[in-house]
């Protein structure tokens, strides 16, 4: 922790297509090497074939799979004594959105399907369902939180 003063949070810009805040930040998260462009186009790409399979439209489907795999609570360590415990903590709003867009992108990129485009979709449609390796995520999280309940006491 910083003794100076604390960092000032910036502002994202909402991205140009579909004005929103969320989408930016995601396409930040998806950005290989500064290269920003590909990645805007890897993620419009991913919505057109998300409208296309499921007749909705793109960002309404992504905002709800990303509160489908958003967490409530984690695990941290605590050491007390010599043991180190897994404590269940709540999850900050910033954090749980964080963690939502990073698990959606790594489980996108672990897929079979030809491009990033695809398997941005693919992952986007089965999360939106409550399908897929992102929410399986989110659940062995929340699992992992309730067997370590009795620890909780030591939550600082």
């Amino acid at each position: 922790m910083s003794r100076r003063k604390s960092s000032v949070k910036r502002t994202i810009l909402p991205d140009s297509r579909y004005d929103s805040q969320t989408v930016s930040k995601f396409i930040n998260s998806l950005m290989y090497d500064g290269k920003k462009s590909t990645a805007e186009r890897i993620f419009y790409k991913a919505m057109d074939l998300v409208e296309t399979r499921t007749s909705q439209t793109g960002v309404t489907v992504f905002k709800q799979a990303l509160t489908n795999i958003k967490p409530v609570v984690e695990v941290k360590s605590r050491r007390v004594g010599g043991a180190t415990y897994q404590v269940p903590v709540e999850v900050r709003p910033d954090r749980r959105t964080a963690l939502a867009m990073r698990w959606l992108i790594s489980f996108s990129r672990d897929r079979n399907e030809k491009s990033m485009a695809e398997k941005l979709a693919t992952e986007v449609v089965a999360a939106s369902k409550g399908e897929g390796n992102a929410v399986k995520k989110k659940e062995d999280t929340h699992r992992m939180a309730e067997a370590n309940k009795a620890f909780a006491h030591y939550r600082w």
